[in-house]
């Protein structure tokens, strides 16, 4: 009796599953393998977005306040082109540059005249100082699209996932013909395992998309009302050539 009893239990008997992360993926099938790889390469992506925009912004604040110093201080307009150069360091000093150029390529033409030509003049700077500002702004916001289609589709990847893995664990339940724990265990941790990484991977990406939606909106503001300023000085400026 005691024979056939061992008998039956070494028969029954599964060598124990590695539930570790990594044992989960090498114990994956290719579909589940897949899921897995997708969701760790786009939360990586995801984080590597996020911290150059954080920082870019950050950086980018800290030289608007810079400009922005040196711009009201008093001085010249030329000379404070002449200093900036070539290769503006930020958006708010690219757009001063495009304006201040399409300016000294008119004041080379004389400004002084009919209020037609000075309209024209400051329409001109108006359109390239906003042609600017949507080309940098473009720049900014590059990549943000994929934060939010992480944010969307990841927790549905995992989702397939996870159904996933409850089809194998029911497929090993049909195939051994044995509901035990050890059966079913490795297909509910696979699925889990796929819920969970879409969840880390949806999470962060909602999160800083809004937060730098908002930091972006903020700068865009605040290039706008530069932008409104430097406009304003131009056209007291033409008045007076005028």
């Amino acid at each position: 009796m005691d024979r056939t009893v061992e008998a039956a239990a070494l028969a029954g008997s599964r060598p124990p599953t590695d539930l570790s992360f990594l044992g989960l993926f090498l114990n994956a099938d290719l579909i589940g393998k897949s899921v897995i790889v997708l969701l760790i390469l786009a939360s990586f992506w995801s984080w590597a977005i996020i911290i150059e925009k954080l920082l870019r912004l950050r950086r980018l604040q800290a030289r608007a306040d810079e400009f922005e110093d040196m711009f009201w201080s008093g001085g010249s307009l030329d000379d404070l082109y002449d200093r900036i150069g070539a290769e503006p360091p930020c958006p708010m000093t690219a757009m001063f540059s495009a304006a201040m150029r399409e300016w000294r390529r008119s004041a080379a033409k004389g400004i002084a005249g009919a209020n037609q030509v000075r309209a024209a003049l400051q329409s001109r700077i108006e359109r390239v100082m906003g042609v600017t500002f949507g080309r940098e702004m473009d720049r900014l916001e590059r990549y943000m699209s994929f934060l939010a289609s992480v944010g969307s589709t990841a927790p549905f990847i995992g989702l397939f996932g996870t159904v996933w893995g409850i089809m194998n664990a029911f497929h090993a339940i049909a195939a051994s013909k044995n509901t035990s724990l050890a059966v079913v265990a490795p297909g509910i941790a696979e699925a889990l395992f796929a819920t969970a990484l879409g969840l880390v991977a949806a999470v962060p990406a909602v999160i800083a998309f809004n937060k730098i939606n908002s930091e972006l909106a903020r700068y865009a503001g605040r290039l706008e009302a530069f932008s409104n300023e430097f406009n304003a000085i131009l056209s007291r400026q033409l008045e007076e050539k005028g």
